[in-house]
């Protein structure tokens, strides 16, 4: 039964290749009328949508050029008005050139220490 089976496809498969040999020289020439003029209308239509995918690529481009400008534009001035009032709070701080500084602080009394005439008050070697 099984071999059968083996036979009959052994059989067409022979049938097939010899039928596509005798009929390729007429099909041949049919098929490439039909697929020449098929192959440059999607040759074409690529070409077309490349080109509309370029368009649009750069019409994305510059409408997010144009969006990063807008956003760099509000950052400055945003910052602008900030700087301003620094700029105002630090003047306000800060002595006018008019004005004197303020007075240095008296330095912290020195320590004294205990040589020389001082050792002797204490009751040291020389008492």
């Amino acid at each position: 039964m099984a071999s059968d089976f083996f036979k009959s496809n052994v059989v067409t498969g022979l049938a097939a290749g010899i039928g596509a040999t005798l009929l390729a020289p007429v099909l041949l020439p049919m098929l490439a009328r039909i697929a020449k003029p098929l192959t440059k209308s999607v040759i074409k239509t690529g070409m077309t949508v490349y080109d509309k995918g370029r368009e649009s690529f750069a019409e994305l481009s510059e409408t997010m050029d144009d969006l990063v400008a807008e956003a760099k534009v509000e950052l400055e001035a945003d910052a602008a008005p900030a700087a301003t009032a620094a700029t105002a709070t630090a003047a306000t701080s800060q002595p006018s050139q008019n004005e004197p500084p303020p007075a240095p602080s008296a330095p912290p009394p020195a320590k004294h220490s205990e040589t020389g005439a001082d050792a002797g008050k204490k009751g040291g070697p020389g008492a």
